[in-house]
Order: structure tokens, then sequence, then C-alpha cells
């Protein structure tokens, strides 16, 4: 299973970015898995659920399932590898992670100013996105042979996708 991992600060731009890619490997005939970190302790259920309520009389964990669907919410932490290898085992072709900053995955680092320089040291970079030409930040990566791109407008991200695209169909030929 690829790992793809896309990281920066708030309105960098991360989530427009992972739908462009899971859109452009979805039509690439991959199958495609997302994990999001979120630093808010929120419910991902309504208030009033039949699960969630499941979960509030002491339920470790719950499952719904429709006719097209299935959702799990368990009562615990979970780490980062473990949610991986249930994607692998799932039958992932693909995992776009969004966030989880300090994981040791092939990152793509959205950059908005001189102020996110942190990111581009972060372990595996492969790829940085700017919004404009940042002489250091341009600098800094090309010493690192990191792929580095110039998205004014990050509504889309094409570029970026299809050096990705390229990137994973080469990975896949070469195994």
């Amino acid at each position: 299973m690829e790992i793809i991992q896309v990281v920066g600060y708030k309105d960098s731009g991360k989530t427009t970015l992972v739908r462009e890619l899971v859109n452009a490997f979805t039509q690439a005939g991959y199958n495609i898995g997302t994990l999001k970190n979120s630093p808010h302790d929120h419910d991902p259920e309504p208030e009033g659920t039949d699960t969630r309520l499941h979960r509030e009389a002491g339920a470790a964990i719950t499952a719904f399932v429709t006719p097209n669907r299935a959702a799990w919410v368990e009562e615990r932490k979970v780490t980062t590898e473990e949610i991986v290898e249930t994607m692998a085992r799932r039958g992932v072709d693909i995992l776009i992670v969004e966030g989880f900053k300090n994981a040791p995955y092939p990152k793509i680092a959205l950059i908005r100013s001189e102020t996110d320089t942190a990111l581009i040291d972060l372990p595996n970079t492969i790829t940085v996105a700017t919004r404009t030409p940042i002489s250091s930040i341009d600098a800094a990566a090309e010493s690192r042979g990191i792929a580095r791109f110039h998205v004014p407008d990050t509504a889309s991200f094409g570029p970026i996708t299809a050096f990705w695209l390229d990137r994973v169909r080469s990975n896949r030929k070469a195994k």
C-alpha cells in the first residue's frame, strides 16, 4: 500500500488537495483510503443517534450498516499504525493521510509563507507547494532535492496531483 501524507497549517489547502488526490487516484482505478488527524475530541455521531446512545450507555465499540456503507466508532485511543494496518488489510491501494506532521510517510508540505518553513524539515518531505515563489523555501527545497510547486490558487492543485499520480505509477511498476 502506498501512503501519501499532506501536511500544512490551517487554511493551507490540505483538504482541497486531499480531495483532488482522491479523485485523481480513484479515476485511475485505485482503491483509496483517507485518514484525517483532528486535534479536537469531538464525537463523530450526532447527539441522540442510536449508536451514540449505545456508546453513552457503555458500549466500547458500535457499528451501523446501511445498504451502501458501514461505520465503526470505538471508545479507545488508536495509533496511526493501527489505522494504516487496518487500511492495508481492507485492500486499500493508496492511503492519503491529512495531518500527523511527524509521521514517517512521504509528504506534501503546503507552505503559506516563510513562517511555515519548519514544514520543509519534516521527515520524508518529497514535495513542497507555496502560493507564491518564496526564495528561501525554493532554495531549501532545491538543496534537499525536494520537488516544489507554486500554486497561486489553492482551489486547484493539478500539477501536484499529476506529479504524485506519476510517482505512484512508477513505484508500482518498479515493484
